[in-house]
């Protein structure tokens, strides 16, 4: 469809622009005759075209007859007034026709341009979902944001501000050229005199004004990263007193970004004054070496004004190009940012053919010497080997770093594997769809996050279909129905990503509900009470503890308290598995859990 746009932008353009180019030969017309009127109305009737030429001379008009000579008149024949108005009622239909043709490819190129927009930020969006977790672990959310909206904005307002122009001055250059060739190739050659200087001078504005247009955009992100950091964080900003330093690096972005734009529009600016200066050099040699050909009887002066008309119509492409100079180079490194983001290492592609359907999945998991690392050179998980029943509860606590939700990220294949293997009911997850794994695995994370709408369209985000009496039992099963109820529309309140009205605790609450509506067959559970009050984490427990029933469940935890009821506890430290058994066993045993055990213990004495 695109292609066909395209086809039809080229060909009303040539139409458009072959109209236009004709009007100043129709218009040029009415001038001879206009002019052949004035010279014949003074001979005398009768003469032929030569005689009266001759007679001129005679008599000492030796230009006047060269021009003559030119010239389609009648002696003693006056304007043709008729034919005059005939030429213009042509040279107004022409332009009308071609003003249709333009506005016929304004509205094609309009439609053209904002589908591929629409293609390019679907495009965007698939590439984002493509995209490995440790892409935007190394990329500030801001500076995706700019490129995946400001950046794409401005590669369409370029192309729509430019696409029509540039194609039609190339139109315009080359059929005003054949024109000129036509009407006089000395005048023509004269006019291309200039052509070289305009070429390098815009290839020399380009290479010194696009490394500033690049550097715009790239200070354009950083600056927007910064401002989306700090609206983010802003109740941390106000808390810590730091509103003056976020307001001088802030200062800073916006100084960099005034430098980087004041150079690039400067340099492409220069772009105009120096295409009108070589336009006006280019029409003061035309003007003067047409007229001494009018003045030698080689052309007419209808040929001399068209010839001139031309001249324009030649340098005005060129000056409208180099008027958008600028925002073709700012389209341009917006594109590359884009087209960055899109080149941009995707994760591994899921197999075409699933080998494994699961009528019914158990939920046995087992880590066979798993090693991962972000980093290639820093080690994190070494030679891991793991192996959990169905149905069972394994906490993993250990220090801040030692790899703890990196195990379960590996589990839902946020990241891959450097080596080793992960095996779900003994088949190794990397050979299955990443939906198909992840359909089977509930996560409730330690930072919780709601999307814009009602709160039972958020615990039903867990379970697509669901029905409104499966999201209040869900909620009522995390403790969350209590609450909700208790706020003015209840379960049809609508809050936003940041949850305003509600706590830190009553949110955890409802993504809680949200894991239990999607009844998971493995459980993950990442610190999932860490911000709920003792008594509300005591009701929790119960509920992960009717919920865990039949399932598999990992639960990463610092509060030692939540997971004494686990079937095994796995403590690690630095990415490996250094003690492993219940609660009751690791106290007595005396090794690294017992140390966590009474570092809690010890710390909630000294608060008593």
């Amino acid at each position: 469809m695109q292609r066909r746009l395209a086809y039809g932008v080229m060909t009303l353009g040539t139409v458009s622009i072959l109209l236009n180019v004709a009007g100043p030969k129709i218009l040029g017309r009415a001038t001879d005759t206009v002019f052949a009127g004035v010279v014949g109305r003074q001979m005398e009737p009768g003469l032929t075209r030569a005689q009266a030429v001759e007679n001129l001379r005679e008599h000492g008009q030796g230009t006047l007859a060269n021009i003559a000579q030119t010239t389609d008149f009648s002696p003693g024949v006056g304007i043709d007034f008729r034919f005059v108005g005939a030429v213009l009622l042509v040279a107004l239909v022409v332009y009308a026709i071609s003003g249709l043709c333009w506005i016929m490819q304004g509205r094609l190129v309009t439609t053209l341009i904002q589908r591929m927009a629409c293609q390019l930020r679907s495009a965007v969006e698939v590439k984002l979902s493509r995209l490995p977790l440790s892409y935007f672990d190394r990329q500030p959310r801001g500076e995706i944001l700019s490129r995946t909206t400001n950046d794409i904005d401005n590669v369409v307002q370029s192309l729509q501000q430019t696409m029509t122009q540039i194609t039609n001055s190339l139109l315009l250059i080359v059929g005003v050229l054949a024109m000129m060739f036509w009407i006089s190739p000395l005048l023509a050659l004269i006019t291309l005199v200039t052509l070289p200087v305009v070429i390098l001078a815009a290839a020399w504005v380009r290479r010194l004004a696009r490394p500033q247009f690049a550097e715009q955009w790239n200070t354009t992100g950083h600056l927007h990263a910064h401002v989306e950091e700090m609206y983010t964080g802003h109740s941390l900003v106000k808390a810590f007193g730091r509103e003056a330093q976020s307001a001088e690096a802030f200062a800073e972005h916006n100084k960099l970004l005034l430098r980087s734009g004041f150079r690039a529009q400067f340099i492409s600016g220069i772009m105009g004054p120096m295409m009108a200066f070589i336009g006006n050099l280019n029409y003061v040699a035309v003007a003067v070496v047409g007229g001494l050909r009018v003045a030698s009887g080689g052309l007419s002066i209808g040929d001399v004004q068209a010839f001139i008309q031309y001249s324009r119509q030649f340098g005005g492409p060129l000056t409208q190009v180099a008027s958008l100079f600028s925002i073709v180079q700012s389209g341009i490194a917006s594109a590359e940012r884009v087209f960055q983001l899109l080149d941009a290492p995707e994760q591994s592609a899921d197999p075409v053919d699933v080998p494994v359907r699961w009528s019914k999945l158990r939920g046995r998991v087992e880590f066979e010497s798993v090693t991962f690392r972000y980093e290639p050179e820093r080690p994190l998980i070494e030679d891991l080997s793991l192996s959990v029943e169905p149905g069972r509860t394994v906490a993993i606590v250990g220090p801040t770093g030692a790899g703890k939700t990196t195990l379960v990220n590996l589990l839902l294949r946020f990241y891959e594997l450097t080596s080793g293997k992960i095996l779900l009911d003994g088949v190794d997850i990397a050979t299955l769809a990443r939906d198909d794994l992840r359909a089977r695995i509930g996560m409730v994370l330690q930072d919780t996050w709601l999307f814009g709408g009602t709160i039972a369209e958020n615990i039903g985000y867990g379970s697509e279909g669901s029905t409104r009496e499966q999201i209040e039992d869900a909620a009522r099963a995390a403790h969350a129905d209590r609450f909700i109820r208790t706020l003015p529309n209840g379960y049809d309140t609508v809050i936003d990503d940041e949850g305003a009205g509600v706590s830190s605790g009553e949110k955890q609450l409802i993504t809680i509900a949200r894991a239990f509506l999607s009844d998971p067959v493995i459980l993950v559970l990442d610190e999932a009470t860490s911000s709920v009050d003792t008594r509300t984490e005591v009701l929790i427990q119960r509920a992960m503890k009717r919920l865990s029933h039949g399932r598999t469940s990992f639960v990463i935890a610092h509060r030692l308290s939540t997971i004494r009821d686990a079937d095994s506890i796995l403590v690690m430290e630095g990415g490996a598995i250094v003690e492993q058994g219940a609660h009751a066993d690791l106290v007595i045993a005396g090794g690294p859990y017992a140390r966590l055990h009474e570092a809690q213990f010890a710390q909630a004495v000294a608060l008593d």
